[in-house]
């Protein structure tokens, strides 16, 4: 089966993609939405620079437990159960 070389292969790498892409997401969106709603200016980028830590907790938070427990387990596990059946049927054969 063809392995895809552009995700995270273990563990350590999965840290490390989830740190760059929460950085990356938070330093982008948060500074873009205050601006939309306080205006672009200096004042108001220094003043979400306060925020971003905050907000780069609650994206790896979200990210790691919310999408990973409630999203791609029951998917996996559904895709398990379909995998397996498969091959019991081929098996049988």
């Amino acid at each position: 089966m063809y392995k895809e070389e552009r995700l995270p292969q273990n563990a350590k790498e999965g840290i490390l993609f989830l740190l760059i892409i929460s950085i990356i997401s938070v330093n982008t969106i948060a500074p873009i939405i205050m601006g939309l709603e306080r205006g672009f200016s200096k004042e108001n980028y220094l003043e979400t620079l306060k925020i971003i830590p905050f907000m780069w907790i609650i994206v790896v938070l979200l990210v790691r437990f919310w999408i990973e427990l409630l999203v791609a387990q029951p998917i996996a596990r559904f895709a398990m159960k379909k995998i397996h059946a498969r091959q019991a049927s081929q098996e049988s054969v």
